[in-house]
């Protein structure tokens, strides 16, 4: 046993060892309170302002796309939403159902919003239709009280006021992908979309704006009290395009139920009139939301509605390209007025036999002849005695195998062939036939409508590298900062070269034996000249020869050939040129050169020529 004194100093000692380790503890709770009241006060500040304020984010109006005269052809319009706000009714599916029979709301519709309202809190809004019409707001309007919680919201979408006939080139808006995510804050708002395809893709930068910036003071559970202050953005830039409107409608009509493509452009300053590719589709239909089974019948179309074939269509030039070989031939030396041809309607060459178009031949040609009446014999020799390279050569010169606009993605660049591009290819020498297949813009050859336009200019602008473009105002984002100057240089061409070949390309339609002489403008001020082409699909065998060739009518709409042509006016002072396509439309002659003279007339009818711009080379 512990004596009385023992005890005491136990007792002491414990006593004292209990309050040290309260005053431990104090000091511990007094310097933690130092450290967050003190220390750490301006963090804890921050904080408690943090999830006092809210800073949301305000979407910037989109840019508008307008034409060359200024006509909205992208813009912005009011959004009228359907949205519910779920703590504000005791019974969602009753509401919901009440809702369905004032607006139709499909399954998978009203499974999407049951899911959102699960997901967000209760006081937080869901879309549950957008895009409505005055009837349909009028509607749930009037029917408010016996829709609780259901609230008429006001936004905006995008709006493309020419629907189809301008939508390859203007492209369309969509909602941001998981893969499109950037760092970019407005990528993350749920309602923000950006460009996909065409002008919406390429300027996407410069049509989105800048965000602005609203701070809302919220509760402990997130709901807003108030806007304490906001800071509007700015909208997008403006667009401005080269493109004119009403001639893309007139195009666009000109065109209906045929497949193809057609570009126009200035000869002088590469501004494009008009694209149109068709099939086309309608770009709202991707703004307000594609269903799946469009979605599919635009994949699975034969037509391709989806590709803008103006830039990446790859067709065989046809004789379209056989101003290229008397390009080369005149620019060689190899073509005078006394060399002439005798086409008896085929030339043989190693034991192949090479037929003209017309089975009993044209009879004795030269240049002129030769292309006005687009006599294949006279260029299977003239390109046998110019050589592939030559020829390869001179199409490069005038824009052919290579991309030509920066404005648009997925150009394709078509095919200028030659030896080395076989031998890297295929693995195999040229051989002789190949140049004469070339020669008339058969075989490997391949060039969009584009470069055809751009081909044509060229010819007929005085011999100027000229290149095209579909904008007009816009600060140049990084896409597009390698654009060609405005000044174009020479192609170094002689000047009777390009006259010789104009004067027979004038030929084919204000002569009689011109192959599209009955497609010809008989206004005199307004005259077109110009160039057919017949692009084969299918091979002709020597059974078909011998037996008869079937008419491309007669023919499965896939196996017929392709329509060509390309034209410029007016004569006397060419402005405009253009390029004509028509997928499977037999004979450039019946098919396509109709449809250029109906453009060159509405376009000259639209822009009227002022002072003709003045030639470098003439002056």
């Amino acid at each position: 046993m512990y004596r009385e004194g023992d005890r005491y100093r136990v007792f002491s000692r414990r006593a004292a060892i209990l309050a040290g380790g309260k005053m431990a503890l104090v000091s511990a709770l007094i310097g933690r309170l130092y450290y967050l009241q003190v220390l750490e006060s301006d963090r804890y500040v921050t904080l408690a302002e943090e999830n006092r304020i809210n800073l949301r984010l305000i979407q910037p109006s989109r840019g508008p796309i307008v034409d060359r005269n200024g006509t909205p052809i992208a813009r912005n319009r009011k959004n009228y939403r359907v949205v519910m706000v779920p703590e504000q009714t005791l019974d969602i599916e009753e509401t919901l159902d009440r809702l369905g029979a004032i607006l139709p709301i499909g399954a998978a519709e009203r499974r999407r919003i049951l899911h959102e309202m699960k997901r967000k809190r209760g006081f937080v809004p869901v879309m549950v239709q957008e895009n409505l019409d005055w009837e349909e707001v009028s509607r749930v309007e009037v029917n408010t009280p016996d829709l609780p919680g259901v609230l008429i919201d006001v936004g905006q979408s995008r709006h493309y006021p020419l629907g189809a006939a301008a939508a390859h080139v203007i492209g369309y808006v969509a909602a941001v992908t998981e893969k499109e995510l950037t760092e970019d804050p407005l990528l993350q708002l749920p309602d923000f979309r950006i460009g996909k395809s065409g002008i919406e893709k390429i300027y996407d930068l410069a049509l989105r704006g800048k965000a602005g910036s609203s701070q809302m003071e919220v509760n402990a559970v997130g709901r807003v009290v108030r806007e304490l202050s906001r800071e509007e953005g700015k909208p997008g830039h403006q667009v401005a395009l080269t493109l004119d409107s009403d001639l893309q409608q007139f195009a666009s009509k000109r065109f209906e139920r045929k497949s193809g493509g057609c570009v126009a452009m200035d000869v002088h300053t590469g501004e494009v009139l008009l694209m149109i590719s068709t099939p086309a589709f309608d770009p709202n239909a991707f703004v307000t939301g594609l269903s799946e089974e469009s979605w599919k019948n635009l994949l699975s179309d034969r037509r391709a509605p989806l590709t803008n074939k103006c830039i990446a269509g790859q067709y065989a030039p046809g004789s379209t390209y056989k101003m290229m070989v008397a390009a080369a031939g005149l620019e060689a030396g190899l073509v005078s007025q006394q060399k002439k041809v005798f086409c008896k309607g085929y030339v043989e060459l190693g034991g192949d036999r090479f037929h003209c178009w017309k089975r009993e031949g044209h009879g004795l040609v030269g240049l002129h002849e030769a292309i006005q009446q687009s006599c294949d014999v006279y260029f299977y020799e003239l390109s046998r005695r110019c050589g592939i390279e030559r020829m390869a050569e001179m199409s490069r010169r005038f824009g052919l195998g290579q991309s030509l606009i920066p404005d648009l993605a997925g150009e394709q660049t078509g095919l200028v062939p030659d030896p080395d591009w076989k031998m890297a290819t295929f693995g195999a020498p040229w051989q002789g036939g190949e140049t004469l297949v070339t020669g008339i813009g058969q075989g490997y050859a391949l060039a969009t409508p584009l470069q055809l336009a751009v081909m044509t200019s060229r010819l007929v602008n005085g011999g100027y590298e000229v290149f095209p473009h579909l904008t007009q105002e816009l600060v140049q984002p990084e896409s597009v900062a390698d654009r060609p100057p405005a000044t174009f240089k020479p192609l170094g061409i002689r000047q009777s070269t390009l006259s010789r070949i104009r004067q027979a390309m004038i030929a084919v339609t204000s002569e009689p034996k011109g192959t599209a002489f009955g497609a010809r403008i008989h206004d005199k001020a307004m005259a077109m000249g110009g160039k057919t082409g017949t692009s084969q699909v299918m091979r002709i065998s020597d059974r078909e020869r011998k037996e008869g060739v079937l008419k491309n009518r007669d023919r499965p709409w896939q196996e017929r050939d392709h329509a060509l042509f390309v034209g410029f006016a007016p004569l006397s002072a060419p402005k405009y040129a253009i390029s004509v396509i028509v997928e499977h439309g037999g004979s450039g002659s019946a098919a396509a050169a109709p449809i250029a003279r109906d453009l060159l007339l509405e376009i000259q009818r639209r822009q009227p020529s002022k002072a003709a711009r003045k030639n470098p080379v003439a002056s």
